[in-house]
């Protein structure tokens, strides 16, 4: 199951934020309530959070980048389907990999 990681509600008059910082990457293991991506605004900086364990396997918005409410910033898989993705990735990248002749 993937969870994403959106941009939330920041206050009545504040619907833009920039990607300040990425405290997690791709791959780290995420808890609900630890930060995972920093946000600032002209009035606020904020931590934001995921809801669900498991891996960040997609980061959608780069640092610097402005972000509206809602904005989807990354996905979150759990453990299990992470560990498939990843194993499916490796084999793929391995038998890309040829050797070259002695």
């Amino acid at each position: 199951m993937t969870t994403k990681i959106v941009v939330p509600e920041m206050g009545e008059s504040v619907v833009e934020a920039t990607v300040a910082r990425w405290l997690k990457k791709e791959g780290d293991r995420v808890v609900p309530g630890e930060p995972v991506v920093e946000l600032e605004t002209d009035k606020i900086d904020l931590e934001v959070s995921a809801d669900r364990p498991g891996i960040l396997s997609r980061i959608e918005r780069q640092e610097g980048e402005n972000v509206k409410v809602g904005d989807v910033l990354g996905i979150v898989e759990e453990a299990e389907e992470a560990v498939a993705v990843t194993e499916k990735s490796e084999e793929k990248t391995a038998e890309g990999v040829h050797e070259p002749p002695p």
